[in-house]
């Protein structure tokens, strides 16, 4: 059967629409999430329970025993979505206001992807400290933090310290759910090439929060530091940058990569590289066809700047790469982190772990990539679709184990506990939309 061939007026006019609807049905529903009661109401009567008198002995009962918060409330599933707007998407500093829009849309996924009831909060402030103390002070309303669109390098010190000091997981997904979806879309594109980590020369083209990360989690993989190859804006990183002195993340990568010191410009890095691994400004043409030329056979691509990648994934495989892969859903091959955090926060939350490792990452990235391989991995299908519930289903029991494993649970389930646990959920979310949707409680346009 032969192949029909789409031109590129057609693919640009398919990578435009998602922008166009989105100027239509944003106004239409005046947003993307709304709170609704989770508890029965038979009558007026119920009140009484649910609110004064009865409540009055909940609280009483978790004042004596604190953990019965769990018990008494929903805060062991829900998650507050911390932005100040300073790094929205590819779109930069564009406040909270404008921000908004991003951290409810996160909440929408990961309710209806992991079953989690997630609060966009958007501050009014971008001083790191403020942001600290606030998100400190929200923790007994909240079983996680996902920290979201916070710019560099104040998104590493922000991170660390919620970390150290908090006792609910807080993520930054930007850092660590980039990190692991990438993970697992290398893991199987090595596959399809039949290419190791170890061996492999990686190209990381951008020196930000998601890049610092996901190469940190490259190496904890198995990769090598000195095949890794790291580029920013103003070139190459390696030891005789001292202007990156001020930038300890960055400083540390020119310091511990970058086998063979090599100079230039990204050009330069990607001759004789296997892989490129790119998260830095919304293109297209920001990396050009020639430069992918000229990289090793069966190279691995992955463009992942929002909302539109570092080049367009035809180019790409014009330039001679094996597998492409975007941060876009309407392209093959999905590397964005919508694939992450749902399934991730959802294992957490059901095991009331402490925190999120990096080992916990790796497991999510491990189910994510034998997800797909199971069901018959190829160039084109390297990373799980967002409409594969059971991907999601199968992180958070990953993820809850190896929490378990690590010490980091307040609550012990076995596998066959934590699936059931993560399969109520989020089956639960998908009938709700279905329901009011077939009810016209939600209307569609």
């Amino acid at each position: 059967m032969a192949t029909v061939k789409i031109s590129k007026d057609e693919l640009l006019k398919k990578a435009n629409k998602p922008a166009e609807e989105a100027m239509v049905l944003h106004p239409f529903y005046k947003g993307k999430v709304e709170i609704v009661p989770k508890c029965c109401v038979r009558d007026i009567n119920d009140f009484a329970i649910w609110y004064t008198p009865g409540v009055a002995s909940v609280c009483r009962d978790i004042h004596e025993n604190p953990e019965k918060v769990y018990e008494h409330t929903n805060k062991g599933n829900m998650v507050a979505v911390v932005s100040d707007g300073t790094r929205v998407l590819g779109l930069g500093d564009i406040g909270p206001e404008a921000g908004l829009p991003v951290m409810e849309g996160k909440g929408l996924l990961f309710k209806f992807l992991g079953g989690v009831d997630a609060f966009p909060i958007c501050l009014n402030t971008k001083d790191p400290k403020e942001i600290i103390k606030t998100v400190q002070y929200l923790e007994p309303s909240f079983g996680g933090i996902n920290l979201e669109d916070i710019s560099q390098p104040k998104c590493f010190e922000i991170l660390d310290e919620l970390r150290r000091t908090m006792n609910i997981p807080v993520w930054h997904d930007d850092q660590q759910g980039t990190a692991t979806v990438c993970l697992a879309g290398l893991i199987n594109s090595l596959k399809i090439v039949k290419k190791n980590i170890r061996d492999v020369k990686i190209v990381l083209f951008g020196s930000g929060a998601a890049n610092i990360r996901i190469g940190t989690l490259y190496m904890s993989y198995g990769a090598k530091p000195e095949n890794l190859t790291y580029v920013d804006s103003k070139g190459i990183l390696h030891k005789g940058r001292t202007d990156l002195k001020d930038h300890k993340e960055k400083w540390h990568m020119a310091n511990i990569t970058n086998g063979r010191q090599l100079t230039g410009k990204l050009e330069d890095a990607l001759v004789g590289a296997d892989v490129l691994s790119a998260a830095s400004t919304p293109g297209p043409d920001i990396i050009k066809k020639e430069w992918v030329a000229k990289m090793n056979k069966d190279a691995i691509v992955f463009v992942t700047a929002n909302p539109i990648p570092e080049m367009w994934p035809w180019d790409a495989k014009e330039a001679g790469a094996r597998v492409v892969a975007t941060g876009r859903s309407d392209f093959d091959n999905q590397v964005n982190n919508s694939l992450g955090f749902p399934g991730i926060f959802r294992g957490a939350l059901d095991v009331r772990a402490k925190t999120i490792t990096d080992e916990m990452c790796i497991a999510a990235a491990e189910a994510l990539a034998g997800y797909v391989e199971r069901k018959g991995m190829n160039e084109n299908y390297i990373m799980p679709r967002m409409d594969e519930p059971e991907v999601f289903i199968e992180e958070a029991v990953a993820v809850g184990m190896k929490a378990i494993e690590q010490g980091l649970a307040r609550v012990i389930l076995t596998r066959e506990q934590l699936r059931k646990s993560a399969e109520t959920a989020i089956r639960r979310a998908i009938k709700d939309r279905d329901v009011r949707q077939e009810k016209g409680i939600v209307p569609l346009p």
